[in-house]
């Protein structure tokens, strides 16, 4: 009994702790929310192509194909006074707030290839800074404790405080847009590339002064074995570089993280894609045209979404206390296609206040995945540390983190290229033919749909259940104690043993 109530104790995360490391989840969320909402500039403010666009936002990510896994790699290896996590997390803030703010200072009067390769160039490079930042932060938050539930109130608290980046995300463009501050949009973009820079500095270091990280004893033969230890140290980058290479082969053939990351990568697809063209039909389908007036109801739109998230949250982590994680799953996919269907109804220039009804119901998609999600890879990561006997929470959240970066970028890309498929010209402004908005609100709608459809029967198959998980780390912790029981016998043995 005293046993169990030591366990309980120690599983409990204070919520102070979840704050904290829920400002990790507001930074995350704010740099990736403020490149995909404030590319729209290279298209209104400098005219490029919304194709090229869309590339823009796509090629860096097929770098983080290899830098998210490997700086997954790096940070489960670390060993410092500082821990595997919290020095990365702090470095990597402070770099990526810089790079940010210096990419979008963008020059005059240059060509189309010119902003094409200076973006992309730039691109690349923020992006690699804030994997340094990404990869251990979600890494930490799978560690933080062992208990089934508590990682989805872990989860569910970080998942809230992310959500204020989607509340501010969407009135960026009213902002970068404001004549009484600014000269033009480009201007305003720089401005407010500072301001999140500044703001990015000063809480993203904050999870890794003020956080714990969790140091389990978890001992392999390999580890127990200090010959066979030197060894692996001799052997150098070859020998780091191919068991990198073992471990990422043996995490995507992982069959419950492959479901995770194949449902992941639908919802949020589909919600991205929502965020980048949604305003190209409130704009020019229900605005005719207006793009200050469409820019305020995106914004209050958005609003209404954070507070619907918000909701959901509360209401999905109570769902998976009740029904488990992929039943709560199902339930909150489910009132999110109903509100991605709504908007063919909603977004009427007729009514134009209706736009603020389907985000309501749409919310519970991105309010459950990342609630839910996150929480299932920390099961994830136990049965697996079962099967191979390692703690790879690095590399399971910088390829689960991937996936929902790829989204990202799946969704700017496909967004330019079915602006550009519809028939939509920017030099039309508000007279687009009818025929285009026609597409773009069918678009606008089926895409989102038809991915989370194909998410239900992805994690139909998932197997971890609440009594599953339990008989995971009951194993676990009976291994672990065995482990050190052993290594300190073998210590013992060692120190009586006469020198030679």
């Amino acid at each position: 009994m005293a046993q169990t109530i030591e366990k309980n104790k120690v599983d409990k995360i204070p919520l102070i702790q979840k704050f904290i490391y829920g400002l990790g989840a507001f930074i995350n969320n704010l740099l990736g929310a403020a490149m995909s909402t404030m590319v729209i500039v290279l298209n209104l403010g400098l005219g490029m192509n919304p194709a090229l666009v869309g590339l823009l936002g796509a090629l860096p990510r097929f770098i983080d194909a290899f830098t998210d896994p490997l700086m997954g790699y790096i940070s489960d290896h670390t060993k410092s006074k500082w821990g595997r996590r919290r020095p990365y997390i702090f470095i990597g803030a402070i770099v990526s707030a810089i790079v940010f703010t210096l990419l979008w200072q963008l020059p005059r009067d240059q060509s189309e290839d010119f902003y094409f390769w200076f973006f992309l160039i730039g691109s690349i490079a923020f992006y690699l800074a804030y994997t340094v930042f990404a990869t251990p932060w979600v890494a930490l938050g799978y560690e933080l404790t062992p208990d089934y539930h508590e990682r989805t109130r872990i989860m569910a608290v970080q998942n809230f405080m992310g959500q204020f980046a989607w509340l501010v995300a969407p009135w960026f463009l009213l902002f970068m847009q404001n004549e009484t501050l600014f000269s033009d949009m480009v201007e305003g973009a720089g401005w407010l590339a500072l301001i999140i820079g500044v703001f990015t500095i000063f809480v993203g270091i904050l999870p890794a002064i003020f956080l714990v990280e969790r140091h389990m004893p978890i001992l392999t033969a390999k580890e127990i074995s200090t010959s066979e230890r030197q060894s692996a140290k001799q052997k150098g980058i070859a020998f780091a570089l191919s068991d990198f290479f073992k471990g990422f082969l043996i995490t995507l053939k992982f069959k419950p993280f492959l479901s995770l990351c194949g449902a992941t990568f639908l919802v949020f697809n589909g919600f991205m894609m929502v965020s980048s063209f949604q305003s190209y039909v409130i704009i020019y389908y229900v605005f005719g045209g207006d793009q200050a007036l469409g820019a305020e109801y995106v914004g209050w739109a958005g609003t209404v979404s954070f507070i619907a998230t918000s909701c959901a949250i509360f209401i999905v982590t109570k769902l998976s206390t009740l029904y488990g994680k992929r039943n709560a799953f199902f339930i909150t996919i489910v009132i999110s296609i109903f509100g991605y269907a709504l908007k063919w109804v909603c977004f009427t220039p007729d009514n134009p206040q209706l736009v603020l009804i389907p985000p309501i119901f749409f919310a519970f998609g991105l309010g459950g995945l990342f609630t839910l999600m996150g929480s299932m890879v920390a099961d994830v990561c136990d049965l697996d540390e079962l099967n191979t006997g390692e703690r790879r929470e690095g590399m399971f959240g910088s390829i689960f983190w991937w996936v929902v970066k790829l989204g990202l970028a799946a969704a700017m890309a496909a967004g330019g290229f079915l602006l550009n498929a519809t028939g939509f010209d920017v030099a039309l402004a508000g007279a687009q033919s009818a025929e285009t908005l026609y597409f773009m609100r069918l678009a606008d709608v089926l895409v989102p749909v038809t991915c989370s459809v194909i998410a239900i029967w992805m994690v139909a198959t998932y197997p971890i259940t609440e009594s599953m998980a339990a008989e995971v780390r009951q194993k676990l912790e009976k291994r672990r104690g065995k482990m050190i029981a052993d290594d300190d016998e073998h210590s013992q043995n060692a120190e009586l043993a006469p020198s030679s």
